[in-house]
């Protein structure tokens, strides 16, 4: 067990160097998730006889990709960045992975919640160029990003990136001398491996397009308000409104959750009346 409390002493979360850049396990980890997400949906799609042909739903991936990236990086400016201000007047910083000095330093600041913004404007621009239902591609990619998002934050946890609150649980490990849960490994089972284990089983139950979609968001939501708890709030915020507790993850999940949960009523409803 000490070595495991220990683990970021003795592990490099740079993975290898090429051409003087340095390749983090991070982004092996999220190149991983990204391949295992396409990965399920063929297999989903192929299991449940989904009627999508293949060179359909790959274009349908290449424009979620981008708009996931896109609304990641924006959603993090807006909502995580004290120089959001700054990003807004000159937008071409937001993207550039290079110091002041010229050196190859990388795009740090991710949203996942601004990922799933970005996600939902590119489904619906795809769909409704390709005059495919919105909620029928939005159940099949909400079956297929959990289990792969789970590498997304084991990423994090390599990268020795969202630190958890100081503990004294005995698997807790070391971060700058101080114990702190693993909350990224919290997460990764939370809002990827249980997620999905719920979603594919009531997919076999599913009684409305957009059922399996909304209930995803639902479910996240309530997962990282519950990961949160065992999350250090970002550094540059803090915990918000005078508390010792609350965090802009939990009210932004919290926001989601609301929302979802209005629109499911709404469809399902509607499902009912027909």
């Amino acid at each position: 067990m000490e070595n495991w409390n220990n683990i970021y002493s003795h592990f490099d979360p740079v993975a290898f160097n090429i051409f003087g850049i340095s390749v983090h396990w991070y982004g092996i980890m999220y190149a991983i998730a990204l391949l295992s997400a396409i990965s399920i949906a063929h297999w989903i799609i192929k299991k449940d006889n989904l009627d999508i042909k293949k060179d359909v739903l790959d274009s349908y991936i290449w424009w979620v990709e981008i708009g996931v990236i896109l609304g990641a990086r924006f959603g993090y400016v807006l909502f995580y960045d004290l120089n959001t201000s700054y990003y807004l007047t000159h937008p071409w910083q937001i993207f550039n992975p290079f110091g002041a000095d010229g050196t190859f330093i990388g795009i740090s600041g991710m949203s996942y919640h601004g990922a799933l913004a970005g996600f939902i404007i590119a489904s619906f621009l795809w769909c409704k160029k390709n005059k495919i239902s919105f909620w029928f591609m939005v159940d099949i990619a909400a079956l297929s990003v959990p289990l792969a998002y789970t590498f997304g934050r084991i990423g994090n946890f390599i990268n020795q990136e969202l630190i958890g609150r100081t503990t004294d649980v005995s698997w807790g490990i070391y971060v700058e001398g101080v114990l702190r849960h693993p909350s990224a490994l919290y997460e990764a089972f939370l809002e990827g491996i249980l997620i999905f284990v719920i979603l594919y089983c009531v997919r076999l139950k599913k009684q409305f397009d957009g059922q399996i979609g909304l209930l995803y968001v639902i479910l996240y939501s309530i997962m990282r308000i519950i990961a949160e708890v065992f999350r250090q709030p970002d550094t540059q915020l803090g915990f918000l409104l005078g508390t010792t507790w609350l965090t802009m993850g939990m009210i932004i999940s919290g926001v989601f959750a609301v929302l979802c949960s209005i629109f499911y009523i709404l469809v399902y409803k509607k499902y009912k009346a027909n």
